[in-house]
């Protein structure tokens, strides 16, 4: 699993210095294939030596070779993390391609992870724009549906697993209807890019199983409220200043996804249900 958590992790850097496009020019309304990278300041293109993953912002030392200009270090950072994000999914997920005994049980588990380095990819862009622009931009949220469901339906095709796929769409109603009930109820606490997000997660956390689905549902409001707390602890926010729920939505997906289905059984055994 080493060799293959490493292998994902190179690719996943890769994919990060794409997401650091997709963040800059999605909100903006810009093709993220055309032009190629610029620098911001002086609108050089970036030469590819410079534009390796990580090695190149510190090679330069954070700087644009052509006018001197500083090259912001969320750059590397978004690299990094989703470098880190892509090995973290290959480990998690890639068990179960070795486990598997037939080529369509492989096929399955490949088709599988793909899904989830999707998500974890889509989870980086939408996490740093959110924080930006307090925008969820549809331009992201709306193609993963259609993402997921191929994906997942083809993996419950080549596993013959129509249950999981049933599941993941019972899923994404679930939570889509939820937060479409807290949007209705509260539209200055919850927006409709909250709404569309919810289910896409749902689709994820569907397919991993319902407890998965519960945890990362609860752990959503439970990242968000006490991010909330220690910003006004902090004097960084009030009780009515706006603050985008789109990462800690993200972040209890995660949650439950990894560690979801353990977290839902220690709970019932506490209790003596399991």
């Amino acid at each position: 699993m080493i060799p293959l958590a490493a292998g994902v992790g190179v690719f996943g850097a890769l994919i990060g210095s794409f997401l650091n496009v997709v963040v800059h020019r999605v909100p903006l309304g810009l093709s993220v294939v055309s032009p190629a990278s610029r620098c911001p300041s002086c609108s050089t293109a970036i030469r590819p030596a410079d534009n390796i993953p990580v090695v190149s912002w510190l090679l330069l030392r954070g700087r644009c070779r052509t006018c001197d200009a500083p090259i912001s270090v969320r750059y590397p950072l978004v690299e990094l993390l989703t470098a880190l994000a892509f090995a973290g999914v290959a480990l998690l997920f890639g068990p179960a391609i070795v486990a598997a005994t037939d080529a369509p049980s492989i096929g399955a588990a490949i088709v599988v992870l793909i899904a989830f380095l999707y998500l974890a990819a889509v989870s980086i862009a939408l996490a740093a724009i959110d924080l930006d622009t307090h925008r969820l931009p549809n331009a992201i949220v709306l193609p993963s549906y259609l993402v997921g469901v191929v994906l997942f339906g083809g993996a419950a095709l080549l596993a013959a697993d129509p249950i999981s796929f049933a599941r993941s769409a019972a899923g994404a109603g679930i939570l889509f209807a939820l937060y479409l009930a807290l949007a209705l109820i509260s539209p200055r606490g919850m927006g409709m890019g909250d709404v569309k997000l919810a289910g896409v997660l749902g689709l994820y956390l569907g397919w991993v199983g319902w407890s998965a689905l519960a945890v990362g549902a609860l752990a959503a409001f439970l990242i968000g409220g006490l991010v909330g707390i220690g910003l006004i602890l902090a004097r960084r926010a009030s009780r009515s200043t706006g603050i985008p729920f789109g990462p800690w939505m993200l972040a209890g997906a995660w949650v439950g996804i990894i560690i979801g289905e353990q977290l839902a059984s220690a709970y019932l055994a506490l209790f003596g249900l399991d």
